[in-house]
C-alpha cells in the first residue's frame, strides 16, 4: 500500500447553523490522513459527525474552521476525483440498471461505443450481468445499491466516499455485500473512505479504524487493523480479529455519553 496522504484533514470544526433552533456543533478539530488506495474506516456512534466530515471532503459544502487537502489541493467543491455511495441508493426510478450507469458517462460525452462497453464492464464487476434492462422497482436492496456502486465507478474516481452504504440492508445481505465491495475495491484500487457505525463492519473491511467521539465529533483514537487480505467471514470468528473489536469497543463504551437531539452523522 502506498504511504502517499491523498485525503489531508487539518483541524476541521464543523456547525450547522439552521435557520430557526440553536446552532449544533458536529465536529471539533479533526485531524487525520488517508493514504492513497487505503480502506479507510470511519466509525463512531449516530450523530458523532462522520457524515458530516464525509460530505465536507466530497466538497458538498464549504469548511468552516480547518482545512481539508486532496492530492494537496484545497477542497471548494465537488469534483470527479470523489465519487460517492449513499445509504439509501439514489438512483433513477425511470431508468433500467444499465441507464442508471451510462448516465453520466453521457454527459460527459463520452463516446457511445465507450460507454456502452465500460458500463458492461462495471455491471459484471458488481455481479449483475442479466439485470442490464430491469429497473430499480424490480431489484432487491442489495441490487439496487450494487447499480449505484457501478454508477458511481463510472467516473473511474481515484476516492470512493461511501456514507453506510448497506445500512438499510438485512443482516445477510449486508454481509454478501462487504464480501463483495472488498472483491470490487481489490480489482479497482481506489481510495475508500467507508463511513460506519458497525464495529464488525469497520474491522471487516478496513486497514484503518478511526473511533470517533459522540458529538461534537472528535478522533478518539486511531487503530491499525493488521488482519490478512483477502479476508472472509469466517475471520470475524478469530482471536485477532475479536481483540480488535474489543480494543474498539471500549474506546467507544469510555466515550459513551447520552444522547442529544440534533445533526445526525
Amino acid at each position: 500500500m502506498s504511504s502517499h496522504a491523498q485525503i489531508v484533514v487539518e483541524g476541521v470544526t464543523h456547525t450547522y447553523r439552521p435557520l430557526r433552533g440553536r446552532p449544533v456543533q458536529a465536529l471539533a478539530d479533526v485531524s487525520l490522513e488517508v493514504r492513497s488506495r487505503e480502506f479507510f474506516a470511519l466509525l463512531g456512534p449516530s450523530g458523532c459527525g462522520k457524515s458530516t466530515l464525509l460530505y465536507l471532503v466530497g466538497g458538498f459544502f464549504p469548511t468552516e474552521a480547518g482545512r481539508i487537502l486532496v492530492e494537496g489541493k484545497p477542497v471548494a467543491a465537488p469534483g470527479a476525483d470523489r465519487g460517492i455511495v449513499f445509504q439509501h441508493f439514489a438512483l433513477f426510478p425511470w431508468k433500467t440498471v444499465k441507464a442508471n450507469i451510462l448516465y453520466g458517462l453521457e454527459r460527459q460525452g463520452m463516446p457511445r461505443a465507450e460507454r456502452e462497453a465500460r458500463a458492461q464492464a462495471l455491471i459484471d464487476l458488481v455481479g449483475l450481468r442479466g439485470f442490464e434492462d430491469s429497473y430499480p422497482s424490480q431489484l432487491s436492496g442489495g441490487m439496487k445499491q450494487r447499480t449505484a456502486i457501478a454508477r458511481t465507478l463510472a467516473f473511474d474516481p481515484s476516492i470512493l466516499l461511501m456514507d453506510e452504504p448497506f445500512g438499510a440492508l438485512d443482516a445477510l445481505t449486508r454481509d454478501h455485500l462487504n464480501l463483495e465491495l472488498m472483491r470490487i475495491w481489490e480489482a479497482q484500487r481506489s481510495t475508500i473512505l467507508f463511513v460506519t457505525h458497525s464495529i464488525s463492519e469497520a474491522v471487516l473491511l478496513g486497514d484503518r479504524v478511526v473511533v470517533m467521539s459522540p458529538r461534537p465529533g472528535r478522533v478518539l483514537a486511531e487503530v491499525d487493523v493488521s488482519l490478512p487480505r483477502p479476508r472472509r467471514l469466517a475471520l470475524v470468528n478469530t482471536a485477532a480479529f475479536g481483540a480488535c473489536a474489543q480494543q474498539i469497543r471500549e474506546l467507544l463504551d469510555a466515550s459513551a455519553a447520552p444522547a442529544s437531539k440534533g445533526e445526525d452523522g
